[in-house]
Parts: C-alpha cells; structure tokens; sequence
C-alpha cells in the first residue's frame, strides 16, 4: 500500500492489505482467543491461515483415501546422504530418539542382498552338542525381546581425526542411529544348540557378497545380544539385514551382523580380515588395539549446525548424547569456547545404550563463537577434548573417535565446522 493513501482511506473499511500480512503466530493468537467465545467450527474464514502451495482450499475439496502404505507429506523431502558403501542419517532434521526406519544409516562392504525370507536359514554349529539349523518361522516362535538402542559405525566421526572434514552434522556424524528392535535373545538360540564348555568365542557370519564375519567373546554376548527380524515395529529392511540380523547392545556396527545365516563356536577368536586389516586401532606406537567392540560416551550438538545460519536472539541448542556403556546421566553445553559449560536438559525417556536428546536455551547476541557439548555416562566418564584424545590415541587411527565436536557461528550466524 502507497503510504500515502494511509490517510485518503475511509475508516469504515476493512483494511485488507494487513489482512494478507498476518503471519502464523498472529492466527494461532488471535484463534485461541476465538475459541473461548466461540465455536471452532465458526472461525472467520479471513483469519484462516492460507493453504501452502496451493490454490485449492482443503476444507471445499476431499481428500485422498486410505493406502496401503502410509507415505510422508508432500514437501517433506529430508533424506539420507548416500556413498558408495553407506548412507548418513541427516539428524539436523530429525526429533526425539527414533530413527526412522527409512532414515537409519546403512553400511554395507558388498551390496545390499536380496533374500528370500522362506527360504532364509540361520546354521549353529562348532563347539556345540547338536549342529542346528533354523528357519524364520523356527525364530519367530521363541520368546521375543524388544528395545531401544542405538547402533553406531566405529567409523562415524573417523575423518575428524585428522582435521575439519564434514561440513554437517550428517557429514561428521551421520553414521548412527537409534531404532527399537525386536528379535530374539542370542543365549535362546543357542541354548537350542547346547553350548560345550570349551566355547569361548563365536563366529558370526552375514549372507551378503561379503560374507561379512566377526569374531565375538561368547561369554559377553550371551548377556543381551538379540537375533532382529524387526525394527520400529515391522519386519527389517533389506539394507537393515532382512530377514535377520545380530544386534549387540553399544557394540560397533561392524560386529552387529547383518543378513545372519551362520554362528560358529571356538575356543578362541577366528582372526577373520574384518577384524585384522580393518576395525582395529592403530596407535601413536604402531601397535594397534584389536576387538575394542564398545562404543564410548559420545555427543553432538545437532541444532545449530554445519550448514545451519542463525539470527540473534532466542536459540534452544539441541542435540544427542550416547554411550555403549550405559546411560547418560549429564549432558552439557558450551557456547564459549569452552570456557565455561552450562547443564542441557535431558529429554525423557533416558535408557541405556541409547541416543538420549538434551536441550539448552540460549540467548545469541550476534558476536562469533563457538558451540560445543560434552556428556557423562552413568560409570562416570566423561566425553574427552580433541587435545585429550589425540594425546592418547594419536591422529594415525580411524575408528571409535568420540572427541567433543565444536561448531563455529560468524557475525552472520553461518555455522560451520570448527574442529582443530
């Protein structure tokens, strides 16, 4: 509206042009206060919000029917990053715990297999009283376990140690993610078998073109590994190991077997390539540490992050807090260097070798800075610095880094990765 016609308009009418300017928050207000007075259903139609990208009114047209499959809205378009052998979960995007299903990162070392699941067997045998082979349906009927837990590539971060590499959170932190998984307990299954005293280690083998193994510390997994035919409340996804995988409470990816068809017991490890050339942790001596299966206390600020822009003002810093080695009992956040650190809230629920979200409210006022988190797990551990953990492990390495991240704000509010 020309300013000057401000004055030539008649009082009396309505003024449309700042009909058109109310925004969502003026709606919600001025909708709330309608209510107590009046019916919901008798809304003045110009207070509506507008259909976003649309012409057509909702309320005048019916909607679309049932499926049969559910799908996302139109417009929702986050997705997972993918490479040649994984794709990253893009948890800038993402709420609460939960990965959905679509969204878990994969990791693969030949290819996503496709299984017939009828057709599908698991073989025990080794060190065992009687070799057993099982079928799905065989599975399906023992007593089910399900819970939430996190599954986390030893190789998530991995680039970090040398430097600044991942321009996002998904980029530096994308491979891990939190699913509820259902299946049945390892120790069921092979109690089946009969385990033989001398069994001490057992070897799991996937059906991928990999044939990926690993060896694993029987005595260990017995304790809460389970055989997963489900996640998130339906069967596997291919690239989730379907129709079975092996999933071992805050252990590495790696040993979490996918497409499962075979567990082998020994006496001792089998020393497969997967955890001889590869998983193993060179250190700053040139020995290098082998079967260091557990993940340790680990988070990242998820929101503001690489990629992300601020403006000054009110910012609630969000983020995730994990460990394999239990709960997470504190979380906190940095927004000076760390100089100073504040304690973040903790987001229910809090369980075990779980993502955990923590929150901050923060104030920006503009200046450069630098964010950054670091947790506490229940055994009293406390997430290193960079300095602390490079000093200890050397920068020669690439798995299991877990070093406190810093994301970097300018004057413009342009976040960015801060490492050093």
């Amino acid at each position: 509206m020309n300013p000057f016609d401000e004055e030539k308009r008649n009082p009396s009418e309505p003024d449309t042009d700042k009909e058109a300017r109310i925004d969502r928050r003026t709606w919600l207000t001025g909708a709330v206060s309608l209510l107590g007075t009046t019916a919901a259903g008798l809304l003045t139609p110009a207070l509506l919000p507008a259909e976003e990208g649309g012409s057509v009114r909702p309320t005048h047209v019916p909607g679309r029917g049932p499926s049969p499959y559910g799908v996302r809205a139109q417009g929702e378009t986050v997705q997972r990053l993918p490479t040649a052998t994984h794709s990253l979960t893009p948890h800038h995007a993402l709420h609460g715990i939960i990965t959905p299903s679509a969204l878990h990162f994969e990791r693969h070392h030949n290819g996503v297999p496709s299984i017939n699941p009828d057709r599908h067997r698991l073989l025990i045998h080794g060190l065992v009283d009687q070799p057993r082979t099982f079928s799905m349906s065989d599975l399906v009927r023992f007593p089910s376990v399900t819970r939430t837990l996190f599954i986390e590539c030893s190789g998530n971060s991995g680039h970090e140690w040398k430097g600044p590499t991942g321009k996002t959170v998904q980029e530096t932190h994308g491979l891990m993610s939190t699913s509820e998984w259902t299946g049945v307990p390892l120790s069921t299954v092979l109690a089946e078998a009969g385990i033989k005293p001398d069994a001490a280690w057992v070897l799991a083998e996937g059906s991928d073109a990999a044939a990926m193994t690993r060896s694993l510390p029987l005595a260990e997994v017995l304790n809460d590994a389970l055989l997963c035919y489900a996640q998130n409340g339906e069967a596997l996804r291919p690239e989730q190991g379907y129709p079975l995988r092996l999933v071992i409470p805050g252990w590495e990816g790696n040993t979490c077997i996918k497409w499962i068809r075979r567990l082998k017991l020994g006496t001792a490890s089998f020393m497969t390539r997967e955890e001889t050339s590869r998983y193993t942790d060179l250190m700053p001596d040139g020995t290098a540490r082998q079967f260091t299966f557990v993940m340790e206390a680990k988070s990242v600020i998820t929101s503001p992050s690489g990629g992300q822009r601020i403006e000054p003002g009110f910012v609630e810093i969000r983020g995730l807090a994990w460990s394999g080695r239990g709960k997470i009992v504190t979380a906190e956040v940095s927004t000076d260097g760390g100089r100073s650190w504040h304690t973040a809230q903790l987001q229910e629920p809090v369980l075990s070798q779980c993502h955990t979200r923590f929150r901050f409210g923060w104030r920006w006022n503009g200046d450069e800075t630098i964010i950054q988190s670091r947790c506490t797990h229940e055994t009293g551990y406390i997430q290193p610095t960079r300095a602390a953990l490079v000093a200890a492990r050397g920068v020669h390495s690439f798995y299991h880094y877990h070093a406190i991240h810093i994301w970097k704000i300018d004057r413009r509010g342009t976040v960015t990765n801060g490492q050093v």
